[in-house]
């Protein structure tokens, strides 16, 4: 799998981008060309839950109930939880079509968009190392951790087309985002629906917090700059 990330364009996105479809475009653009391609982006406030949350009946009021309240719920269609989305947080989304089955190559893709961004992150001196992190928002054995906190996240989706497949393998990095907001937040999502899930915003950490005396402006700057070497250079 030499090159499955090193290839492609890389953008940088410095425009809020709404969620959703806009990826999907990226998907079905790798999908049909098979185009790779990269974007660092920022969300605009929100949250993100996945489509298996439809099960809940009240979700339809409590998203406009959310939407009113300045903070809009978009469903994806990779797995996991709920995830914020705004200002503090810098996403990295890669598409590419690909050849293999997803359990052969699931895995192998999680680990090298880890090794990426660890490898990102320690240039900057923080070691962050892939493991669940309890209490965190859409927990996974693939989060990225600092001192036991989460301080990314990794998903991916798969699409199939025309005898071909596509995946899409996301990052959601915690720069300077609120974390005791972001938390309460999502908190109150799930009170809304009905469900138990909960979450603690000391399950989380920052750049900011791991990276002390850097101006926000000068780690996000420094970070784009990492990534966009890293992945010129990964295997």
């Amino acid at each position: 799998m030499r090159g499955t990330w090193a290839a492609g364009e890389i953008d940088l996105i410095d425009a809020p981008v709404a969620e959703g479809a806009v990826e999907l475009q990226w998907l079905d653009a790798a999908l049909e060309t098979g185009r790779r391609r990269t974007v660092l982006w920022q969300g605009v406030q929100g949250l993100v839950a996945p489509m298996s949350y439809r099960r809940y009946a009240r979700l339809d009021s409590v998203r406009e109930a959310f939407a009113a309240d300045g903070w809009p719920v978009h469903l994806r269609r990779s797995g996991g939880g709920v995830v914020p989305q705004g200002p503090g947080i810098l996403n990295l989304t890669r598409v590419q079509a690909v050849d293999g089955a997803p359990g052969d190559l699931a895995s192998r893709l999680y680990e090298l968009l880890c090794g990426v961004l660890v490898r990102a992150l320690r240039d900057l001196g923080i070691e962050a190392a892939p493991r669940a992190v309890e209490g965190s928002f859409c927990d996974g054995r693939f989060n990225l951790a600092v001192g036991g906190r989460k301080i990314a996240g990794i998903a991916q989706y798969w699409r199939r087309g025309g005898g071909k497949q596509a995946v899409l393998a996301h990052a959601l990095l915690l720069v300077d985002a609120d974390c005791v907001e972001l938390t309460a937040r999502a908190n109150a999502f799930e009170a809304a629906l009905g469900s138990e899930r909960r979450y603690c915003a000391d399950a989380l950490t920052t750049m900011a917090r791991e990276c002390r005396g850097l101006r926000t402006v000068d780690i996000v700057a420094a970070l784009r700059e990492r990534i966009v070497a890293r992945l010129a250079g990964a295997d």
